[in-house]
């Protein structure tokens, strides 16, 4: 009786103050309670299989959703490719009124938008009516900027006066998107892709649809063209329809890891552009000299956000040894007043888990902790009997291998670890495979952006926690996925060269089993057809950790010139001799990567330096291959695009972002680490390096295969590299089957990044490489690119493909 009687008198004492939801019950009673699909312009009730959305605070049927089906999925991309003429022929200002008119609209709607959202996905109203809806908003305000900047689409690509002049529309878009947020990340996707110029066929989640069909309502209110924008609702299998329709030109996706990979598989035999936003395990850093009570709020909002159900999440907490008891001791007497219950109260802290598989997930998760030897603790606070509820918890003595503090919990739970000097909490802090965000508390402004810098992870946040805004790129490194929703990084996402898609598919390689005879086979007569070679050895070796290295299998193939022509050997090259270059490059990277932007430069202007004297050697064997009159012309290039590389290291900077906020964003162009390369068979000097120049002049350390037809070529590059101060390792060459050591590449997990500028063949064995852990890839799809060109073959589409940003942002003021 007592413990019933107090349990009235805590929820009498907060003083509920429901939302009034009678408005939105009025828009599902109007439907019927029952959506299919907004499809061309038009809804549609599908007579497909239905599912059920049903509010888990309570479990009430809220409505009856259509199962989208492969039919659905064709009508709607049909209708994407059928709208996309004329909204590419509108002008940037036209589309720019359509995303402010969407802002508009959302603001007006904002109330029933975030009862809605709280009813379908169980998130406190105090989140969708104060940070969800807001930022909904906000993403059509800035994208409406960037479609009236971008201007017009012309067939030479936009013609604004911005970086991204001359870049042009993806085409039709694929996107899929998760239950945690389900209308922000509605908005995170539509909002670009539209202000660039694409079309949309959109999937929610099949646990939260219930926005995205009011927000379809608001597309007819403003008049949006017909098949701009399409709403196919559904499970995985509808998912799997976009993800595998022929003519859908992008996948966007927003979920766990597996899937993501899942995806990768999917679309490796395609053309199709693919950005992934994954899962995380983010650090939450908390030094000895930070305000602890600070730290503590931050924790509320890093972890207790959303139920825990945030990608982002600070489910780690990595705290300074001396400091650490006092912290728990906060923590927990902060998780004694923090109020579950109704999301629908405004007085409420954690409303309620999505499904209850999530609620089975966390239980079993925690309970696997406590088994690998954690201390669970949850306040005694009331909890519903009614609806899937979960106490906020905490987890001390948390081994940095152990479950709990590997894998995503996406709950209300935290997990607690120690450290006690800065190189340690950073070392944790990068010891997953994950890298989405980092949390970094400390009043050492010089300690904070130390360790926010060594971060592996896309978004660092100093003194705060889960700060969003439409202007700040968001993303991740690793298998936290690759691309970025938000800024002009985001943009990128949506749009490509406009030159790309009119260039013709090259040839397929050469024949490598012709081309890659074993000296067994082939090693008679050799010497014989190389003038003065009696005695000598001729066979060109691999270059590996600033050193010329035999081939591990002992084998090497003869190289013949354009006229058949036996003019040297070349190893071929094996998994060993990859995974020796890849320790080599692993080894430089990080200390390539600190190497200031001047510096990289000079040994750059080094190495073309070194390169000039032995022009006529050059020439002379390049034109073996190509002729005479292409090698000068192709040697000659290849000084300028090292000048123009050595020129870009210390100018392709980063940006300082200005959000809303008492707050700055200070986006930096990281390198992406090791990255692997498969120089084309045209050009062979100039195609290889210009894919090798931006990736070092970004502090990246590579490992590339040149084109087995000329690889003798290598000879001429080690000497200059030797000589131009290039460390060791960071510049490695492996020549051989490009088939076989692109996969060995694309597979080797210590490999972040992998480019191939091959065939068809090639680009899609090295993405479905990639899948283990979800490196990213860039390739030519096979089709030519005119390396001759400075407007094609180098700039700033290199340089974006060479770099990752990371957002840290940095309060200031009292």
């Amino acid at each position: 009786m007592a413990s019933s009687i107090m349990e009235k008198f805590q929820s009498m004492e907060y003083g509920p103050a429901p939302e009034d939801a009678s408005g939105v019950m009025q828009w599902l009673d109007a439907h019927g309670r029952w959506f299919g699909h907004y499809i061309d312009g038009a809804f549609t009730k599908s007579s497909a299989a239905k599912f059920e959305s049903k509010n888990p605070a309570t479990g009430e049927l809220l409505a009856s959703i259509a199962q989208g089906e492969a039919a659905d999925v064709d009508r709607a991309v049909k209708a994407a490719r059928a709208a996309l003429p004329a909204w590419q022929a509108l002008t940037g200002h036209q589309r720019a009124r359509y995303l402010y008119a969407f802002a508009r609209q959302v603001q007006k709607h904002a109330r029933k938008l975030a009862v809605l959202e709280t009813l379908d996905n169980g998130k406190s109203i105090r989140e969708t009516r104060d940070i969800d809806i807001p930022l909904v908003a906000r993403h059509f305000y800035y994208h409406a900027g960037w479609a009236q900047l971008l201007g017009d689409v012309t067939d030479n690509g936009y013609t604004g006066d911005t970086d991204l002049k001359g870049y042009a529309p993806v085409g039709v878009v694929g996107q899929i998107i998760p239950w945690n947020f389900p209308l922000l990340m509605f908005a995170w996707k539509v909002a670009p892709a539209l202000a660039t110029g694409n079309t949309v066929v959109i999937k929610p989640a099949e646990f939260t649809p219930l926005t995205a069909m009011l927000f379809a309502e608001i597309a007819d209110e403003i008049g949006l063209p017909k098949g701009v924008l399409n709403v196919v609702n559904g499970d995985g299998a509808t998912g799997a329809a976009i993800v595998g329709h022929p003519d859908v030109d992008k996948i966007a996706f927003t979920g766990s890891t597996e899937v993501g990979r899942i995806i990768r598989k999917a679309t490796a035999n395609t053309t199709k552009k693919l950005s992934l936003e994954l899962g995380g395990k983010s650090p939450f850093i908390v030094f000895d000299d930070a305000d602890l009570d600070s730290a503590v709020e931050g924790l509320v909002d890093g972890i207790w956000f959303n139920q825990g159900q945030v990608c982002c999440a600070g489910s780690r907490l990595l705290v300074q040894e001396s400091v650490a008891e006092r912290l728990y001791d906060k923590i927990r007497a902060r998780m004694e007043t923090l109020r579950i219950g109704s999301p629908l109260d405004k007085a409420i802290d954690i409303g309620a888990i999505v499904d209850q598989v999530q609620h089975d997930r966390i239980t079993k998760l925690v309970a696997m902790g406590v088994a690998e030897g954690a201390t669970c603790w949850q306040p005694e606070i009331a909890v519903p009997t009614k609806g899937l509820f979960f106490k906020p918890t905490l987890l001390t003595n948390v081994h940095p291998s152990s479950t709990v503090a590997q894998e995503e919990i996406f709950g209300p739970v935290l997990a607690a670890m120690t450290f006690r000097t800065p190189a340690e909490a950073v070392e944790l802090a990068n010891n997953t495979a994950y890298g989405l965000a980092a949390c970094v508390w400390s009043e050492n402004v010089n300690v904070a952006l130390d360790v926010a810098a060594q971060m592996k992870a896309g978004v660092v946040w100093v003194n705060a926690t889960n700060v969003f805004d439409a202007a700040v790129g968001f993303g991740g490194y690793r298998e936290s996925g690759y691309g970025r929703e938000g800024g002009v990084e985001g943009l990128y996402e949506y749009l490509e060269p406009a030159w790309v898609k009119s260039e013709p598919k090259m040839f397929a390689s050469i024949d490598e089993k012709q081309v890659l005879r074993s000296a067994q086979d082939d090693n008679s007569g050799v010497d014989d057809h190389i003038e003065g070679a009696l005695g000598i050895d001729r066979t060109v070796k691999n270059y590996i950790n600033g050193k010329q290295a035999r081939p591990d299998s002992g084998y090497s193939y003869a190289v013949h010139d354009r006229n058949g022509k036996v003019v040297g050997e070349a190893p071929v090259g094996s998994r060993k001799d990859i995974r020796n270059a890849v320790e080599a490059a692993r080894a430089a990277s990080a200390k390539w990567g600190k190497t200031t932007a001047h510096g990289r430069a000079q040994i750059l202007y080094y190495l073309a330096e070194n390169l000039l004297p032995r022009r006529g050697e050059i020439v002379a064997h390049l034109a073996d291959f190509v002729g005479p009159e292409q090698a000068a012309v192709e040697f000659d290039a290849t000084i300028e695009r090292i000048f123009s590389y050595a020129a870009w290291t210390d100018k392709y900077e980063g940006t300082v972002h200005n959000p809303p906020f008492r707050m700055v964003s200070v986006a930096m162009k990281e390198a992406i680490g090791t990255v692997g390369i498969l120089a084309p068979d045209d050009a062979p000097l100039l195609g290889l390096m210009s894919l090798i120049l931006p990736a070092i002049a970004m502090g990246n350390a590579v490992i590339a295969v040149p084109s087995e037809r000329c690889a003798t070529l290598m000879s001429d590059l080690y000497q200059a590299l030797d000589t131009s101060d290039v460390p060791a390792g960071v510049v490695n060459l492996v020549a051989g089957k490009a088939s076989e050591l692109g996969k060995t590449l694309a597979e080797h997990d210590d490999v972040d990044a992998v480019w191939c500028f091959r065939d068809e063949t090639a680009s899609s064995m090295v993405k479905l490489g990639s899948i283990g852990n979800l490196k990213q890839t860039w390739t030519n799809e096979g089709r030519v690119i005119d390396w001759f060109d400075p407007a094609r073959g180098e700039g700033r589409w290199f340089l974006r493909h060479a770099t990752q940003v990371k957002n840290i942002w940095v309060p200031y003021g009292e």
